[in-house]
């Protein structure tokens, strides 16, 4: 995979949270994976506690399976979360991190780090969306159970809706599309959008972003 020639670490990560609005809601959940030369050399998997009297939508515990029980008996607070995040980047000089829909997960984590004093650890990083390198390749539906069919990895990846099996799944998901076509380092630090609702969430200053579905004779990449 020609990324390893630019980068020194990629990080794979997934949140689970409790809605949507990464203004009003919460991560509750924190996975990733820390790669290497392609091997998996480090990671996380934390359950973030809710606040004092903050409850959990049952819609979220059906989906994920994950209860208030379990965030108050295995979560850990914020700050902690917070800290472990940012420790994967310690000693990476050409730090990468992907995820399956980045512009959600990073909004979220944005706002997980950004109370500690935290926030600058995503300065170094460039940023590649998964979801995006995607809908360049294939048709609607674009989910990640649709991606992991679609490259054959149902043996080896489960879309869980938990956060270190999503974030694992989406860095076999690349490994895959690189075999397909390794051409990844044209998507770095470009996300696709929705055409008529545009950018979802709050923008990230180095990312540029340009409208999908769109001409499939023209890649996204190759849009100007």
């Amino acid at each position: 995979m020609r990324l390893w020639e630019q980068f020194d670490r990629i990080i794979v990560f997934d949140t689970e949270t409790t809605g949507i609005d990464f203004g009003r809601d919460r991560i509750i959940e924190i996975g990733a994976a820390a790669l290497e030369a392609g091997a998996e050399t480090g990671g996380l998997d934390l359950f973030i506690r809710l606040p004092e009297g903050r409850r959990l939508d049952p819609f979220i515990t059906n989906l994920t399976g994950i209860t208030e029980e379990r965030l108050a008996a295995e979560g850990v607070g914020d700050q902690e979360a917070a800290q472990a995040f940012a420790g994967l980047l310690e000693g990476a000089e050409r730090p990468l991190i992907a995820a399956y829909n980045a512009q959600f997960d990073l909004n979220f984590l944005f706002y997980l780090l950004q109370p500690w004093g935290l926030a600058g650890v995503l300065r170094k990083p460039r940023f590649l969306d998964a979801l995006t390198v995607y809908r360049d390749r294939r048709d609607y539906p674009h989910k990640l159970e649709n991606a992991i069919a679609a490259y054959h990895l149902e043996d080896r990846a489960v879309n869980s809706h938990r956060a270190i099996d999503d974030a694992r799944a989406a860095a076999l998901l690349l490994e895959a599309m690189a075999e397909e076509r390794d051409d990844l380092e044209r998507y770095i630090d470009l996300f696709g959008t929705h055409p008529k609702y545009g950018v979802s969430g709050r923008r990230i200053a180095s990312v540029t972003y340009r409208p999908q579905p769109y001409d499939r004779a023209r890649p996204l990449y190759e849009r100007t």
